[in-house]
C-alpha cells in the first residue's frame, strides 16, 4: 500500500498538473470503485481544483464550493498521468479524470477491487475519512510518546495503526524498526523514554529520507514506480538476504497478506520470532535463535 512518502510525491505531482484547473469530466469503468452516491461524481464537472493534499494514506482533491474527491489506493491502486496530446494511455483504468493539461487514470492490479473513490460536499465532508492518526513529521517526541503509549500494542502494530499514526504502513515500519534497533514485538506501553526518543528519530528520518529519495527519482515527472518493495530498502521484502548493518540473514513473520521483516541480530538479540504458520507446523523443530537456525 502506498504510504506517506509515496502519497506525498503523488500529491506534489498532482498539484503541479491540476491545481487551479477545472475538472473537464470524470467517469468510472467499474462502478464498485465509486463508494458514494450523493453528491454524484458529475457534480465535480467544471469545478476548479483549489487544493491537493494527503489525509493519512488518502489523496484529497478539494474543489471550489466545498466539494472534495477522496482517493484511497489501498494495496494495488495506482495513479497515472497522460499529458494532453501525448501518447494514449494503454492500461485498463478504473476511473478517468480529464483536465485541461492532461488525464488522470486510476488503475488497480489483480482481481480484488479495494481502491475507492468518495465524493463529498460541505465542511464535514472529510470527517469520515480522517482516522485521527498523529502526523509523525510534525510530532514532538512528547506527543509521539503519548500516542505510542496510549494503547497496549506491539510497536509494529502501533506504527501501522492509522488511528495512532498517519501515513505509516507495513513497509516503512520495517525500515523504522531496524533503524531504531527495536523488535517488532516490543510492547509500546513499557518502552522507556530513551527508546521512544530513538524510535521517533528513526520514524522521522526514514520518512524524510524516502520522501526526498522518491521526489528526486521522479525529478518533476509523474512518479511511475510506486511500490512497497524497493531494492534500496534495508529489510522490507528482503527475507534471506543479508542485513546491511550486520550481514545476518533477514528474517520474517508472515500473517494474512502481510509479512514483517526484521534482523534478529540487530533487533531481537539473535532470537527468532515465532511465525504464526511455520512455527506451529514445526513445533519443537522451530529454531529459537539465529545461531540455532
Amino acid at each position: 500500500m502506498p504510504e506517506l512518502p509515496d502519497i506525498t510525491v503523488y500529491v506534489e505531482a498532482l498539484r503541479a498538473r491540476v491545481l487551479g484547473d477545472p475538472l473537464v469530466s470524470a467517469r468510472v469503468s467499474n462502478p464498485f470503485v465509486l463508494r458514494t452516491v450523493e453528491p454524484p461524481l458529475t457534480a465535480l464537472h467544471g469545478r476548479r481544483v483549489e487544493g491537493v493534499e494527503r489525509l493519512g494514506k488518502r489523496i484529497v482533491l478539494r474543489f471550489e464550493r466545498a466539494h472534495v474527491l477522496v482517493m484511497h489506493l489501498m494495496i494495488a491502486g495506482r495513479l497515472w498521468w497522460a499529458d494532453a496530446g501525448g501518447k494514449p494511455f494503454k492500461r485498463v483504468s478504473l476511473a478517468i479524470f480529464e483536465f485541461p493539461r492532461g488525464t488522470l487514470h486510476l488503475t488497480e492490479a489483480g482481481t480484488k477491487r479495494r481502491a475507492s473513490l468518495h465524493v463529498g460536499a460541505g465542511p464535514a465532508a472529510l470527517e469520515p475519512h480522517d482516522r485521527g492518526g498523529l502526523e509523525p513529521l510534525t510530532s514532538t517526541v512528547a506527543s509521539f510518546a503519548t500516542r505510542l503509549r496510549s494503547e497496549r500494542h506491539t510497536v509494529k502494530r502501533a506504527l501501522a495503526d492509522p488511528r495512532l499514526f498517519s501515513g505509516i504502513g507495513n513497509a516503512y515500519s520495517d525500515e523504522m524498526l531496524l533503524r531504531a534497533q527495536l523488535s517488532p514485538m516490543a510492547r509500546t506501553d513499557v518502552m522507556d523514554d530513551a527508546t521512544v526518543a530513538r524510535l521517533h528519530a528513526a520514524v522521522v528520518g526514514v520518512l524524510v529520507e524516502w520522501t526526498d529519495r522518491l521526489r528526486a527519482e521522479a525529478a518533476g515527472a509523474w512518479p511511475k514506480h510506486v511500490t512497497a518493495f524497493r531494492t534500496e530498502m534495508a529489510v522490507h521484502g528482503k527475507f534471506g538476504q543479508p542485513c546491511p548493518v550486520c550481514g545476518s540473514p533477514v528474517q520474517r513473520i508472515r500473517y494474512a497478506e502481510n509479512e514483517t521483516n526484521y534482523c534478529a541480530r540487530c533487533q531481537t538479540g539473535g532470537r527468532l520470532l515465532a511465525d504464526r504458520s511455520l512455527s506451529r507446523l514445526l513445533r519443537e523443530d522451530w529454531p529459537r535463535s539465529l545461531d540455532e537456525l
